[in-house]
């Protein structure tokens, strides 16, 4: 006989029908016998008979135990994630003054007098600020283990370590997971982390979030209809059903309220159903009512099996009541650990009795506070829960349980229905869960999905970038109208040649604030292996593809014949995919430098900076053979050069079209201006001289003339083109790199 394990806190809980195995078989479409239903099917039946009895909105978060009743007589604890003496320090700069910096030594010493033993490291001008000093504690699935402490007390750094997202070597101590080291990939893979600031996209609906959530953590083995099962128990349970279908919006676009978009966020981070669950300030921000409801949803993720730790900074008494385990710190040490019930004894005891009229927290964070400020600091508090915790081992006995191993924890889990990410009973408990949930073209194609969904909606922002590009090239155009083969026109060509090269570059500014606006985003879903790097990294170049097309081929479009080039059909063919690998190579540029860079203004700053460098030594300005030996370097790595280059030899590699015929062969000289009776006469008399026929038809300079003086001889233009091609992924390689080494998401 199947047992439903639940601890309802709704005064309803005993109108709930009891579920059998046989109505658990038809509510999940008859699976065997053998055969455990997956979490979603057993919170979409759960979820599905509440509201059918209660009508609430938020069913409760229930965990079905599909063993037989008398095949276990007392459930141990199957997840103990125990921290012992955890300490962290960082190294920060010293504020110097004259006084100081001569009695600098003085200083030194009375400071290490202070904190005790002499800090190694420590000189005149840093000195160690320990953010944890030997903190220790469990915490275990079914309950909530909350952080509490004034700012600045540790609260998030706990967590970070607890999180594994401090780096190796900084972090002193040990955190286990069933008396196991928890080892980096496998804590990424059963844990989840969820950040204070809601990190969403603003243009998708709340359904549409957890679904690319689903998509990126479910395995594809899992098949669409228990992915959108599972999708649609999350939102019943997050309490989520009535802004399914809305967007999150943003500063622009109204969306669902700022308790919602919490719940969608711990939402993105639990579709996946992890054995921990991380939290920092999950309540921050939120209005008294929305808070509890967060916390409340935390509580049945907890019942669930998982283990839920969170920091808080000042829980209300109702957020309280659904707390089961609570740790106090005051700068970066532990002043109380424990249940929140025995919260009142222990401060009578320490000789500070809590009111009964006053919430227990406020009381403890305001004398915590009271006790900073005073001289002897939190010291006869930190010693008093040493003293307390070791009496109150001593008077009560742990009880020696029969402890799960890692393994036989997670395998347990996973027969329950938890961790929904394609996991199996391997040899190790490394083994069992996979590194990433898809193959990665399965991420690249979510990804652009993604991407496209997101991006259709906001069409005002290429709409504004077609409309830049559209703006300029008709200024070209009417500028540059119908250039004629005169010397004149050879000059116009080379301006108007090296103009339109450069603003295309110059149009791929736009892609710099797209990266660094998703770049926490990425963060935190790679940081559990939601998706590999080299997945996004691809589909963000595709997806950015169609959008380069559609503004080459309108800017090829309104110039190409306006301005009078030449080549015909094959020649604005050449030209517009010339324009093309600009905008790739452009975009590419800008991508990796968005990589680099953390703010948008100093990303533009850059990004001009550079690409006027590129101009300036394209050959535009000077002939390659005048640039000078040191600079020389520059030329052959400007992304300008290259298609500048191109569309010269596209535009002058016709050998019969003249472009000087004559006397046009003293324009742009002083005899330009004189008579062209007397310009007829000089050019005969330079025949005579020279001993051959030029007349006023005679061809002088032909394209390939013109490249010759342009220094244009190394390369044909099609090696111009594979090159600029070439250039747009040699940037995206950068930056992916950029994002391997730069996105690991840890303290140092």
């Amino acid at each position: 006989m199947s047992r439903v394990v639940a601890e309802d806190i709704s005064p309803a809980r005993d109108s709930l029908p009891f579920i059998d195995r046989r109505q658990m078989m038809e509510l999940t479409g008859g699976t065997a016998a053998s055969t455990s239903p997956t979490l979603g099917q057993l919170l979409k039946c759960v979820g599905d008979v509440r509201k059918e009895v209660t009508g609430d909105e938020t069913p409760v978060h229930q965990v079905l135990d599909m063993s037989d009743a008398g095949s276990i007589e007392s459930r141990s604890l199957p997840f103990v994630l125990s921290f012992n003496n955890l300490t962290y320090s960082v190294k920060v700069h010293r504020k110097l003054s004259l006084p100081s910096f001569l009695r600098g030594h003085n200083r030194l010493g009375a400071a290490a007098a202070t904190a005790g033993d002499p800090v190694p490291g420590e000189n005149l001008f840093t000195k160690t600020k320990v953010l944890l000093n030997d903190i220790s504690g469990e915490a275990r699935d079914g309950e909530i283990l909350a952080v509490l402490g004034a700012s600045g007390s540790g609260k998030s750094t706990l967590v970070d370590a607890l999180a594994n997202r401090i780096a190796k070597g900084s972090l002193k101590g040990s955190v286990t997971l069933n008396g196991e080291p928890l080892e980096s990939r496998l804590l990424k893979v059963i844990s989840a982390y969820v950040m204070q600031d809601d990190l969403l996209f603003p243009m998708l609906t709340v359904e549409e979030t957890l679904v690319f959530a689903a998509e990126f953590r479910l395995p594809r083995t899992l098949s669409k209809s228990k992915k959108k099962m599972r999708v649609q128990a999350l939102i019943d349970q997050l309490g989520l059903r009535n802004a399914a279908k809305t967007v999150i919006g943003d500063e622009g676009h109204r969306g669902v309220s700022g308790g919602e978009r919490r719940r969608v966020s711990i939402g993105i981070d639990i579709i996946h159903d992890p054995i921990i669950l991380f939290l920092d300030e999950p309540t921050s921000g939120l209005d008294s009512t929305s808070a509890f409801m967060v916390v409340k949803v935390l509580q049945r993720i907890a019942q669930s099996g998982s283990i839920v730790i969170m920091t808080v900074h000042q829980p209300s008494y109702r957020i309280l009541g659904l707390l089961d385990r609570l740790i106090f710190l005051s700068r970066g040490q532990t002043v109380y650990s424990g249940s929140p019930a025995t919260l009142p004894v222990f401060f009578s005891d320490f000789g500070h009795p809590i009111p009964e009229t006053e919430n227990r927290t406020e009381f403890a964070l305001d004398l915590i506070r009271e006790l900073e400020g005073s001289p002897g600091g939190t010291k006869s508090l930190v010693e008093f829960n040493k003293s307390w915790q070791s009496m109150k081992r001593t008077r009560n006995p742990d009880t020696p349980t029969r402890g799960l191993s890692l393994k036989e924890a997670i395998s347990a889990s996973i027969s329950r229905g938890k961790l929904v990410s394609g996991a199996t009973n391997d040899a190790s408990p490394t083994s069992m869960v996979p590194t990433f949930a898809n193959p990665f073209w399965i991420e690249m194609a979510v990804l652009s999905k993604r991407s496209i969904t997101n991006s259709r909606r906001m069409p005002e922002l290429f709409g504004i970038r077609l409309g830049a590009v559209m703006v300029t090239g008709f200024i070209l155009a009417t500028m540059f109208w119908q250039l004629d083969n005169s010397p004149k026109g050879v000059q116009e060509r080379l301006g108007f040649f090296a103009f339109a090269m450069s603003t295309t570059f110059y149009t791929c500014a736009d892609a710099l604030p797209v990266f660094l606006q998703e770049r926490y985003i990425f963060m935190r879903e790679t940081a559990y292996n939601a998706y590999r790097r080299s997945s996004y990294v691809l589909s963000h170049s595709i997806t950015a593809l169609p959008a380069l097309v559609f503004l080459s081929l309108a800017f090829s479009a309104i110039t190409f014949w306006a301005v009078g080039l030449d080549g015909g059909l094959s020649g604005f063919l050449f030209y517009f995919l010339i324009i093309l690998a600009s905008f790739w190579a452009g975009s590419s540029f800008v991508t990796f430098l968005s990589g680099i860079v953390p703010h948008v203004m100093l990303g533009y700053t850059i990004v001009v900076a550079i690409l006027a460098y590129f101009l300036l030594f394209s050959g535009f300005f000077i002939n390659r053979d005048r640039i000078p030996p040191y600079w020389i370097w520059f030329h052959y790595i400007s992304l300008v050069k290259y298609p500048y280059e191109a569309v010269l030899q596209n535009e002058f590699e016709d050998p019969v079209k003249c472009f000087v015929r004559g006397v046009q062969i003293f324009d742009n000289t002083p005899l330009g201006e004189v008579p062209a009776a007397l310009k007829v006469k000089l050019l005969g008399s330079m025949s005579r001289t020279l001993g051959m026929n030029i007349s006023s038809t005679t061809c002088v300079t032909t394209g390939a003339d013109i490249l010759q003086q342009q220094g244009i001889t190394d390369l044909s233009k099609w090696n111009c083109l594979w090159i600029t091609v070439a250039w747009g992924f040699f940037f995206r390689i950068l930056f992916y790199f950029t994002l391997l080494l730069g996105s690991k998401n840890k303290r140092r």
